[in-house]
């Protein structure tokens, strides 16, 4: 796994701060990509030199046009290419000649339009690499620099440009489209872009490349991303945690949740820890916080650049409404937010800014009475900003009209400017056709209010945020369990086998292997009665479906027996299949079916899958997926969040299970995953989990080695 950087901040400079940019294609036909392109560059004054490509013209705005790229000067930053596919892979080639360093390709039709194509990109990267040249697309929109006035883009660009200390959002996408529309939405919010790059289809640069130069970017605070497919997964981790470890969070649009899980898994954890769940769960440890939609996405980003601190848990809200009172309750249920309790007794501070008549509750119905002495928008804000148990602060507001508008909007902003807090505070109005003017959404912005029009909006990007505060990032996992054995295996690695070499890190049931009917009796009585019998072959991952399990046997002609109808079973089920023998082992007291397992992705590394099992584990899949590195209390912690999660803390009299060992099983194979490089899936299911004290044991085992 790759987790080095490819390209020095250097190098990626003389794509996104060239101080010399080559428009090849050049034109001044409205509509042309290269017109637009150089329109760009000339309206917002770019400081560098531009350098027109074009072979039927002399003269382009008032700029020299050079008729090849033979004849531009040595080492020029960065050519933006302007021109059809074909002609592409030889100015590509003409360029690294000339010592270019970077070169943006806006062409489609290379490795999303077949085999000719994915051959033509390649060679794309085979030049890049040998040039040391920086390649972004191609088949993208390009990129601007809005801190310096860089539009490299054939998209008409409206110039926002931050200002010395103004936060901003550097966004990185593999669509051009989103990218574009992200910062369209960002801006009239009152937010700023600093850079902004489309990656299109990755030849030679991808998502990760650049985001390790935003995170190096002091005008960027926050990183906003829509990615479809991560080329380089290692290389995105490390510059994830890299992105955390600089206070710069990171939110991302990724498509994908609804894709078949992986044909090739060989187990039920295979199977439900797919290609997306799998990143999500490596991701989220890193801190990255997720979006499900371009307008989360927006929402979220607008937050984390808006406030000076993100949301952390507990939210208090401030209204105007009772009946919007208990919509707040729902909504904040649905979206998984925490409304801390307040009351007029346990909040003093807040109580003595309230009239007599307006109770201290969460959320806050003031009424009307803003309207007459908006004062009070400021007074109960403040109080709420500076109580230690709040972690966000959301001021609901009906907004109608400017009038309003402007008795409610300045107190909500002065709140904000008076509190020595430090914790966000949100707008959200509720009427969403309101007429509001643009003005004070601009100054709540630049006082660090974001501003929504949409209540539910602003709760969904809140809640996101707030999990984040949520989440304890960080390493408790042991040491690796390595397993020497694990050696001398490969491929599916049948039950008796498992069994075997994972015996140091998981409690099975006593058992014996047994390749005949009569070694079979012998073992049951070695055992003891009552014993179970299980077919065994690596061909055969689920036993039941072939009637290959036979349960409480109770004497050594009752296990001969089964044995003969064990091999019927099998034969009838699948003649191809031969057993190895069979597995006797000892009947033990039932409990409540889990299954745990792990999966290790070649370029994503090792994930481990737990929730409630047996038959139904694939169909209901309440499971969660952990990473190797957490600690007993942090799995416990997630296996409380299961949908079923009541049964393991005692449901209807039941007694409370024993989560504290099925926790420390599920760390346990993390180990085992982390120790064993060569381990591709572990499959353990059932997981009969007993009573708190009586601790958990496998009954079925299943692994995939390489």
């Amino acid at each position: 796994m790759t987790t080095t950087r490819r390209f020095t901040n250097e190098q990626i400079d003389r794509l996104l701060r060239p101080k010399s940019v080559a428009v090849i294609g050049a034109s001044d036909r409205h509509g042309a990509l290269g017109c637009t392109l150089l329109n760009n560059l000339v309206q917002y004054k770019f400081a560098g030199d531009i350098y027109p490509v074009n072979p039927k013209r002399d003269e382009l705005q008032g700029l020299k046009v050079y008729h090849s790229v033979n004849e531009l000067p040595q080492g020029v930053d960065c050519a933006v290419l302007a021109i059809p596919r074909p002609f592409v892979l030889d100015t590509v080639r003409d360029l690294a000649k000339n010592g270019c360093g970077a070169v943006v390709i806006y062409a489609a039709g290379f490795s999303e339009a077949g085999e000719e194509g994915a051959k033509d990109q390649a060679e794309l990267a085979r030049i890049a690499a040998e040039a040391g040249m920086i390649v972004e697309g191609p088949n993208c929109l390009g990129c601007t620099n809005y801190v310096e006035g860089i539009p490299l883009t054939f998209v008409e660009t409206n110039m926002k440009q931050p200002g010395p200390g103004q936060r901003a959002v550097g966004i990185a996408s593999q669509s051009g489209a989103l990218a574009a529309v992200l910062a369209t939405t960002l801006h009239p919010r009152g937010c700023y872009v600093s850079t902004s790059v489309s990656t299109g289809n990755e030849a030679a640069s991808g998502v990760e490349d650049y985001v390790e130069w935003l995170i190096d970017d002091p005008a960027t605070n926050v990183i906003a991303m829509y990615v479809e497919n991560f080329r380089r997964p290692a290389a995105f981790v490390a510059a994830a945690r890299r992105a955390r470890e600089a206070g710069k969070p990171i939110v991302m649009l990724h498509p994908g949740k609804s894709s078949k899980a992986q044909e090739s898994a060989a187990t039920h954890t295979g199977a439900m820890a797919g290609d997306y769940a799998l990143m999500k769960a490596k991701l989220t440890r890193e801190g990255v916080i997720f979006a499900d939609t371009l307008e989360e996405l927006a929402d979220i980003a607008t937050i984390a650049v808006t406030c000076p601190s993100l949301p952390g848990a507990n939210m208090a809200v401030l209204g105007e409404s009772g009946a919007l009172r208990g919509l707040a309750f729902d909504l904040a249920e649905d979206v998984g937010l925490d409304l801390v309790d307040l009351n007029d007794e346990n909040s003093p501070k807040i109580r003595a800014v309230l009239p007599d008549f307006v109770p201290v509750s969460n959320p806050t119905d003031i009424t009307a009475i803003g309207l007459s002495e908006p004062e009070i928008y400021t007074n109960l804000l403040v109080a709420l900003l500076e109580d230690d148990r709040i972690g966000s602060v959301v001021a609901s507001i009906i907004q109608s009209d400017p009038i309003t508008s402007k008795i409610k909007f300045p107190p909500i902003q002065k709140a904000i400017e008076t509190s020595s807090g430090s914790k966000p505070l949100v707008f959200a109005g509720v009427d969403e056709g309101a007429n509001v003017p643009q003005d004070y959404i601009d100054n709540l912005a630049a006082a660090g209010i974001p501003y929504f029009r949409s209540t539910e909006r602003a709760y969904r990007a809140i809640a996101r945020l707030a999990d984040l505060a949520k989440r304890d990032l960080a390493d408790r996992s042991g040491d690796p369990i390595a397993l020497p054995a694990l050696a001398d295996e490969h491929g599916v690695i049948p039950e008796y086998k498992a069994k075997k070499l994972l015996a140091e890190a998981v409690s099975f049931p006593i058992s014996q292997f047994a390749p005949t009917a009569d070694e079979a009796a012998t073992a049951a009585e070695a055992i003891g009665f009552p014993v179970v019998m299980k077919a065994q072959a690596a061909a055969l991952g689920h036993k039941s479906d072939a009637g290959g399990v036979i349960l409480n046997l109770k004497t050594a002609d009752e296990v001969k027996a089964a044995f003969d109808k064990m091999y019927a079973n099998v034969a009838a089920y699948n003649a191809s299949i031969k057993l190895d023998g069979v597995l006797v082992e000892k009947m033990g007291k039932m409990g409540v079916e889990m299954i745990v397992g792990a999966k290790s992705d070649p370029e994503w590394g090792p994930v481990v899958l737990a929730g409630f099992g047996g038959v139904t584990a694939e169909i209901l899949k309440d499971v969660k997926l952990f990473t190797p590195d957490l600690g007993v209390e942090q799995v416990k912690e997630g296996l409380l969040k299961l949908k079923q999660a009541p049964l393991l803390t005692g449901w209807r009299g039941a007694p409370a299970l024993d989560v504290d060992a099925l926790a420390a099983l599920i760390v346990k194979v993390g180990q085992v995953m982390t120790g064993n490089p060569t381990i591709r899936e572990i499959d353990l299911n059932p997981v009969i989990i007993h009573p708190a004290g009586e601790g958990v044991v496998a009954l079925d085992a299943l692994m995939l080695v390489d």
